[in-house]
């Protein structure tokens, strides 16, 4: 399948173009304990680059998931990674006094990126002038993905059951969330509800248009229920209208984490690159780049002899 699928998908998304990586680069985060840097990605040339902030999943950092930054941005666009505070390079453990607030300021430094477009844009040799502000998508992976899917409109119950503070953005118009958690309740590992509380999430809330995208052998350390855990908010959100489900993945979702990383359990190229462009082919839709893209790219996957997976759509 590898090699017609992909080749397919690369006529939808083209085969890219020059990258300019610059990190790291300091934005300003008041009270923040540590400076907040971030990586920036985008294409050597081209005009009007939409925006994708990709929050990376538990202790990683800006160097992190380059199998998606990079891609992504040879496709088009200025691809965001901020080094959350959660990451190992920073040693803030489970135990730590500023742990409990972390979740928060994962949120807050997705607003810091878009509070901060101007800095970034004037810091990346070339690149000024040519970012289109209007069109903004939140994508994330595990950690990541409850970080990002918060701007795209989800909310946070109290332990009472009362949904939470609004923190959405309205300049993010599209998501895209890989291996996020799903709903809390009585299967959440003790650990989990202890320490976790963004791990009671509603998206009844979650307007903003989605894909999320899950592997059918993915078995969360923090809950009792199956990969299905990770389909929750396609399962209960409005916005959340596509669903990629990936056979045989797990957490790693064959490796979008970094090449060669040993966390990965799943490790497949195979299934990284098709979930590389079918990720931009639902981007570029999405974000008004080609309304086109998705529906040829679900189409062609879904028609593909011996799938790697399918795609579900509300």
């Amino acid at each position: 399948m590898t090699t017609s699928i992909v080749d397919t998908l690369d006529g939808i998304v083209g085969t890219g173009t020059p990258v300019v990586s610059v990190a790291p680069l300091e934005l300003s985060a008041p009270h923040r304990p540590v400076p907040l840097e971030v990586r920036v990605s985008a294409p050597a040339s081209g005009t009007n680059l939409p925006v994708v902030l990709l929050s990376h999943g538990n202790g990683w950092n800006l160097d992190g998931y380059a199998p998606l930054a990079a891609f992504w941005a040879s496709r088009g666009f200025v691809v965001v990674q901020p080094t959350h505070l959660d990451s190992r390079r920073h040693g803030f453990g489970f135990d730590h006094p500023v742990f409990p607030t972390i979740w928060t300021e994962r949120i807050a430094d997705l607003t810091r990126v878009l509070d901060q477009l101007d800095t970034l844009e004037a810091a990346v040799p070339g690149l000024a002038g040519r970012v289109d502000r209007d069109r903004v998508a939140a994508t994330g992976h595990s950690w990541g993905g409850q970080t990002a899917q918060t701007l795209l409109g989800a909310r946070i119950l109290d332990e009472s059951g009362r949904v939470g503070e609004d923190r959405s953005d309205s300049r993010v118009t599209a998501g895209v969330l890989l291996a996020a958690t799903g709903l809390g309740g009585d299967e959440l590992h003790p650990f989990a509800q202890e320490n976790f509380p963004f791990m009671r999430p509603s998206f009844q809330e979650l307007t903003t248009p989605t894909l999320v995208v899950a592997g059918d052998r993915d078995q969360s350390k923090m809950s009792s229920r199956g990969p299905d855990w990770f389909t929750d908010v396609y399962t209960h959100s409005p916005g959340a209208t596509d669903l990629l489900t990936l056979h045989g993945a797990e957490h790693g979702l064959g490796g979008i984490a970094g090449y060669e990383v040993a966390e990965t359990t799943d490790e497949s190229p195979e299934r990284v690159a098709v979930l590389q462009r079918l990720t931009t082919a639902y981007l570029r839709t999405a974000l008004g780049v080609d309304e086109d893209a998705w529906p040829a790219a679900r189409a062609a996957f879904s028609g593909a002899p011996d799938p790697i997976g399918r795609v579900d759509r509300k």
